[in-house]
């Protein structure tokens, strides 16, 4: 069985480590009923027959022991009769390939244990075992303070994220003004992204609310300051939703920018070509013109200069300067129209 670790805690320090999960359940009952005493069992990727027995070991609801075989839950928090059910998304950003990678841990706490159940190597709950038992009277608090230190790891494990997402952000802005044809494409993939990460952290509000008052049937001094650690993680993680919900609006804007300088672009594009086209057509009507006007003198050459036997009129003294004037009469009467009409 793939069991990380497994321990009995009394009064907030590690008391025993059993050989198996079958001995753990005994030894936790032999445990002194003078002191606080639970057990903390971690798994990672357990097969489903792991995760029933266990499940019939400790008496966990059938519905919750299906969601954690399915596993790809959302977020969530419930209760099972003494039995809470919780369900994180943690999350961190990958730099070299820039996305972000959503995990997923399953908790099962009772009065007298706790079942993380880890479907993903991160995040590492071995440092937040090593915080806890460092930490013994905030560990005498029970189940409790291990699913606070697990929701603080987890809600602190978001900031890289953001700061993550807010460098993609920036240089897509960069990319918008600059033109780059490739940046809608990665504007609707940050988007998804962002809206996956949003899906992962909007529960948690939720979360916090049904954990509120869960902690209000507890008393004791020390459940007040678990209680307000957790309003600090509250907190913090208020703050992570709120900066996820101006990522996707600030992208929906980016997108829409994008889209309105694209269309600009183009119509300048299409006035550029228009214009083009007009200088096209004006270069065309000018040599169009001027052909028109060397046709003329080239006709009347081409019919006076042959040798017809029967032209008298290039007999006249005047004929041959009758014949240039009449060439120099249409060039100008040309010349004039193509003028007037703007196109020489």
């Amino acid at each position: 069985m793939p069991v990380v670790d497994n321990a009995i805690y009394v009064d907030g320090k590690r008391a025993a480590v059993p050989e198996s999960l079958d001995h753990t359940f005994e030894e936790l009952r032999r445990c002194p009923d003078g002191g606080r005493s639970f057990c903390w069992i971690g798994l990672l990727r357990p097969s489903k027959q792991e995760i029933e027995a266990v499940a019939e070991e400790f008496g966990l609801h059938g519905l919750a022991v299906e969601d954690t075989v399915n596993a790809h839950q959302r977020p969530k928090l419930e209760r099972y009769g003494d039995v809470l059910f919780v369900v994180l998304r943690p999350a961190r950003y990958v730099d070299s390939v820039e996305v972000v990678e959503l995990g997923e841990v399953h908790l099962f706490l009772g009065p007298d244990f706790v079942i993380t159940v880890r479907h993903a190597e991160e995040p590492d709950l071995g440092a937040v075992r090593k915080r806890l038992e460092a930490d013994p009277a905030l560990l005498d608090n029970g189940p409790y303070s291990v699913l606070y230190a697990v929701l603080d790891k987890v809600v602190d494990d978001y900031s890289p994220v953001l700061a993550g997402l807010q460098d993609d952000i920036d240089q897509i802005e960069v990319q918008v003004f600059g033109g780059d044809p490739g940046v809608s494409k990665r504007i609707y993939q940050l988007s998804r992204e962002v809206i996956e990460f949003q899906r992962a952290v909007e529960p948690l509000r939720d979360i916090f609310v049904e954990l509120r008052d869960r902690l209000k049937e507890l008393a004791g001094e020390s459940d007040l300051e678990l209680r307000r650690a957790l309003r600090d993680v509250a907190d913090h993680a208020t703050r992570v939703m709120e900066r996820t919900s101006a990522f996707r609006d600030l992208l929906a804007n980016i997108l829409q920018v994008n889209a309105s300088l694209v269309g600009q672009r183009q119509n300048e594009e299409m006035a550029r070509m228009t214009e083009a086209g007009y200088e096209q057509n004006e270069q065309v009507k000018r040599i169009s013109s001027w052909a028109a006007i060397a046709f003329a003198p080239t006709a009347i050459a081409s019919i006076y200069g042959m040798n017809f036997t029967h032209m008298p009129e290039l007999a006249w003294t005047f004929g041959y300067p009758f014949a240039l004037l009449l060439m120099l009469l249409l060039v100008v009467i040309l010349y004039t129209i193509f003028k007037r009409r703007g196109w020489l």
